[in-house]
């Protein structure tokens, strides 16, 4: 078995993919009205279908998941969150670890918390 992909829900498909695109780098693969798949293996679906499929609310801001990346110039990935034209919401400002790893945290326009850190 092989782990493919990573689903999150969101409430508006071209604004998410803007978002991942302009600060992360990740492109489309392939977008099937209300499914995308973006590179890196993260999938952005549409909430209305996701709330059909589970029959269930979406709860933004749950704290249950996180994607994680890692970025080596995590102060210039900062400047990018900064001037981002949505407004982002900080979980976490940029830290040290004790053990030397950089980390911010910060949700998506929906509610799904990210974190990026300096790379290990």
């Amino acid at each position: 078995m092989k782990l493919k992909n990573v689903l999150i829900v969101v409430n508006d498909i071209e604004k998410s993919k803007a978002f991942y695109k302009d600060l992360f780098g990740l492109d489309v693969v392939l977008d099937n009205d209300g499914n995308v798949i973006l590179t890196e293996g993260l999938v952005l679906q549409d909430a209305t279908i996701w709330k059909r499929f589970i029959e269930k609310d979406v709860l933004p801001k749950n704290h249950a998941t996180e994607l994680y990346f890692e970025e080596p110039n995590i102060e210039e990935f900062v400047k990018k969150l900064e001037n981002y034209k949505e407004p982002i919401q900080y979980v976490n400002p940029l830290m040290e670890h004790d053990w030397g790893q950089k980390v911010i945290r910060f949700y998506d326009l929906d509610g799904n918390l990210i974190e990026v850190g300096t790379p290990m």
